[in-house]
């Protein structure tokens, strides 16, 4: 086995020192190469994705359920329909189109209206709800009939309180369970808003004719009637 003296040991050392400098600065310099392209691949991504993200959220098109009253104007406004209003652009809302056609404002229930964006459709409700009435509230006659007189079919005719035309037009009569051709007492509803109430008719026969005789009839009478008185006798 060979011996190195003194003067090759320290030129090994060297190149192995040197060696090992140019192998870690090798290391280091694809170390610095190799992450910053990953870094920099990964950092795109995640902005890529934020930028899609954010893309997808404006112009994003959501509906409204619209409520009106019937025989009201509906809105052309496209700008009444829309969710969420100041996250679509200005371009956007001028190419949207509002289609209304197939609701009827003149009778209620629900229907749909579109909005229309390049081939995309979407689609709303609208609830046409009947005009809101006034609240009111009745007190009912108690109705007295001779039997076979007619009963009347006017809800005024058995509400003490004087009602307005838009009232009366929403009041339901019901006098079904009245019989007018016999004796006895019987029940009335009236319905108005979901609330009924209840009234009563009574029923009764007439009693017999009694007939007061008049003045003038007095006056014949006595005329007729004999008289008893006798006349006296002149004396002699």
């Amino acid at each position: 086995m060979k011996h190195f003296n003194e003067k090759e040991i320290r030129i090994l050392a060297i190149t192995l020192t040197v060696w090992g400098f140019i192998l870690a600065g090798s290391g280091l310099i694809m170390t610095s190469q190799v992450k910053p392209v990953i870094k920099t691949k990964y950092n795109l991504s995640i902005e890529e994705r934020k930028i899609a993200e954010t893309q997808a959220k404006t112009n994003e098109i959501k509906l409204k359920d619209i409520e009106i009253e019937i025989n009201n104007p509906i809105s052309v406004d496209v700008k009444d329909y829309l969710e969420a209003l100041d996250t679509i652009s200005e371009t956007t809302l001028k190419a949207l189109k509002l289609d209304t056609s197939l609701v009827n404002i003149n009778q209620a229930g629900t229907y749909q209206y579109t909005i229309s964006y390049k081939k995309k459709k979407y689609i709303g409700n609208v609830k046409v709800k009947e005009k809101e009435l006034p609240n009111v509230t009745f007190t009912l006659k108690t109705i007295k009939l001779k039997t076979g007189e007619s009963l009347s079919s006017n809800p005024r005719t058995f509400i003490i309180e004087n009602i307005t035309d838009e009232v009366y037009n929403n009041i339901t009569l019901d006098i079904s369970k009245v019989d007018t051709t016999t004796q006895g007492n019987y029940t009335y509803y009236i319905l108005y808003k979901g609330i009924t109430y209840q009234g009563n008719v009574e029923v009764r026969d007439p009693g017999p004719t009694i007939i007061t005789p008049s003045k003038e009839d007095e006056t014949i009478e006595k005329k007729e009637e004999p008289t008893t008185e006798e006349t006296p006798k002149a004396e002699s």
